[in-house]
């Protein structure tokens, strides 16, 4: 063993005069243990959150939109769909009619975004028969038949086989148009949400509605990387151009995921100072420490030993504090993320966070992140305290020491 790391760890073991420089020890590991566990469990959960929801999202929403200048309905949608198809990223494609509309269940009423959509076509693209409710092997959803979300069930108090009355404004006159509509199925995405203000009829029953025959309001077109939507989405842009728009889903949701992002940076940088601290009780023990071991240091001095290596080891006691308390902290911080991602004992108002559980996930390179910069901050910490150190005068440490 190295005689820097020996003297370090000797120093650390040895027994001290007084109980407050043990003290500050613990604090210090216990601080850095503390705030680091408190880091990973933090990101876990920021990192579960950003994850779920767009989990969420892209199980409602097509990995890309294409409508027309002004949400004009328009009638090209085949050859606009032909030109798409022929992108090699694109694994899907199906159009759909989206406008505003009353349901009406007995004495009851809530507005709801509904959607007439091509089932088979728009289960290629999000996979609505994984969020039904019952998944019957084999399912239709006919020109009488609508899909409503359990949340939205829940404010009607309908169920399936139910008879809901949908309503929706005449484009010519004000008087309402109604239809009758039986709900086939229940979904259940797990986005509040869309759980209570979505509703699926068929394309066809959607465009008698919305008095928009031969016509649709957009195209949603799957990909096969999720992650290479904007790509994409740039790529079909330049080829079918005006007066039509394409989004992405990241662009459609650009506000909320960078709300998230921008919260889990400054919860970093808020929990890191936890671990500044920590590295302020390092100073102080190692100060002390240098105070305590006074009478040795001179010896050393005086029996050669240069005050580089004399410094080193000082700084190699407040790594060795540094590392222990980082390395409890990822034990902690990952035992603790995992509970509480299997066993999700924590629940959550869907109506006010999406969520119905508290969302966790570990990601390598959050930790690593972590690891990094607490042992920078460890770094800088143990530097002045060690510096310190050689500035002590042996003949005068060996006298009063």
């Amino acid at each position: 063993m190295n005689l820097e790391v020996f003297m370090a760890m000797r120093y650390l073991k040895a027994r001290r005069r007084g109980v407050f420089t043990l003290l500050t020890t613990f604090i210090a590991v216990g601080g850095i243990t503390l705030g680091v566990a408190a880091l990973i469990i933090t990101l876990a959960v920021m990192t579960g959150f950003q994850r779920d929801i767009r989990e969420k999202i892209l199980g409602v929403q097509p990995h890309i939109v294409i409508t027309k200048e002004g949400a004009m309905p328009f009638g090209e949608y085949s050859r606009i769909e032909k030109e798409v198809r022929e992108n090699p990223s694109v694994t899907a494609v199906s159009p759909f009619v989206m406008n505003q509309a009353i349901l009406r269940y007995g004495q009851l009423s809530t507005g709801v975004v509904l959607k007439g959509i091509d089932y088979k076509g728009e289960n290629a693209l999000v996979n609505i028969s994984k969020s039904l409710v019952a998944r019957p092997q084999e399912f239709e959803l006919g020109p009488g038949d609508i899909l409503i979300g359990t949340e939205l069930a829940h404010n009607l108090m309908a169920t399936r086989g139910d008879e809901i009355i949908v309503m929706t404004q005449g484009q010519l006159v004000m008087v309402p148009r109604m239809e009758k509509f039986k709900v086939k199925s229940l979904f259940r995405c797990g986005m509040y949400e869309y759980d209570s203000n979505l509703a699926y009829v068929s394309l066809e029953a959607a465009q008698k509605l919305f008095q928009m025959e031969g016509s649709v309001t957009g195209l949603g077109v799957s990909v096969k990387n999720w992650e290479a939507a904007e790509r994409v989405e740039k790529e079909i842009q330049a080829r079918i151009s005006y007066p039509y728009w394409v989004r992405s889903w990241h662009r459609m949701n650009s506000n909320l995921f960078s709300a998230l992002k921008l919260e889990k940076i400054m919860m970093f940088i808020i929990l890191a100072l936890i671990i500044i601290v920590a590295a302020f009780n390092i100073i102080s023990n190692l100060l002390l420490l240098s105070v305590e071991k006074a009478k040795e240091i001179g010896i050393l001095s005086a029996m050669g030993m240069s005050r580089m290596k004399i410094s080193k080891i000082f700084f190699l006691e407040g790594i060795i504090i540094g590392v222990s308390g980082i390395f409890m902290g990822v034990v902690l911080g990952v035992g603790l993320s995992l509970v509480l991602k299997k066993y999700q004992f924590i629940h959550l108002p869907q109506d006010v966070y999406y969520l119905s559980t508290l969302p966790v996930r570990v990601v390598p390179s959050d930790i690593l992140w972590i690891i990094t910069s607490s042992l920078i901050i460890t770094i800088l910490a143990s530097i002045y305290p060690s510096y310190q150190v050689t500035k002590l005068d042996p003949l005068e440490a060996i006298r009063y020491g």
